[in-house]
């Protein structure tokens, strides 16, 4: 009989130790389409915060953290040096199955929501990104001052692919919030996944996950296609299309 109690009274303890929040998350698209003018785009996050009524109202105000992926890809970072007059490549480094794309967005600077150590943990902010780098035989991500790993982010950066904005989150109302997600020209087609997690007092009250994807249209989307499953075709293509304009040109050009 005193089992069967414990077994019984389990459920309810594990059901007290849920959180009396759940987050509610939507995106103003679920579909970015690019074509030959696309310069950019912005996909509006929105979210709640909604008591289950199982528990009592939590004082203070909620912090929220956004963190939006890209596809993923294997990219190789290439340092050069200058030797007898001209820069040449001396060092690579290749950086395996990384996002293409990293947004992270915050309602306040990541380290006044969470210490640096739980950051690092839940890999908060582009300093605690893991980033494997493929360094011989081994696959690891390394230091953070790693001068690989800084060009790596500098680049990605400057480039608009990799975004940390730390306010980026407005809270509309104490339980309401809203943020723009920039996607840059350069965005990579495929599927972006969106993590929002809502914090109180330091703690990981819940989270909530949604995903948009980028895609191509019109001609571009035919081009692209052509070329992943018609690569043959599209090679031959492409090179009649050059020699047809090499010999347009000769003509339009041609000196008597």
């Amino acid at each position: 009989m005193l089992v069967v109690a414990l077994a019984a009274a389990l459920p309810a303890l594990a059901g007290g130790a849920q959180a009396a929040e759940r987050l509610v998350t939507s995106l103003s698209t679920h579909r970015v389409l690019i074509n030959s003018v696309f310069t950019g785009a912005e996909v509006v996050l929105f979210g709640a915060v909604e008591s289950d009524g199982a528990g009592p109202a939590r004082r203070g105000g909620f912090d929220v953290i956004a963190t939006v992926v890209g596809p993923r890809q294997t990219l190789k970072t290439l340092r050069k040096d200058r030797a007898l007059g001209i820069w040449i490549n001396v060092d690579s480094r290749t950086f395996i199955d990384v996002p293409a794309y990293l947004a992270v967005l915050g309602t306040r600077p990541f380290d006044q929501i969470l210490p640096q150590e739980r950051l690092r943990r839940l890999q908060i902010g582009l300093r605690n990104v893991v980033l494997p780098q493929q360094i011989g035989p081994d696959v690891a991500d390394v230091v953070t001052d790693d001068p690989f790993r800084q060009a790596f982010l500098r680049l990605k950066t400057e480039r608009k692919l990799y975004v940390e904005e730390p306010t980026a989150i407005t809270m509309l109302s104490p339980t309401l919030f809203q943020a723009s997600i920039p996607i840059p020209a350069e965005a990579p087609v495929g599927t972006y996944e969106v993590d929002v997690k809502l914090f109180h007092d330091g703690a990981l009250v819940t989270r909530s996950t949604s995903a948009f994807e980028i895609t191509k249209v019109g001609f571009e989307r035919f081009v692209a296609t052509a070329a992943v499953d018609d690569g043959l075709i599209y090679g031959i293509v492409t090179a009649m299309m050059a020699l047809m304009t090499g010999w347009l040109a000769s003509v339009v050009f041609r000196r008597d």
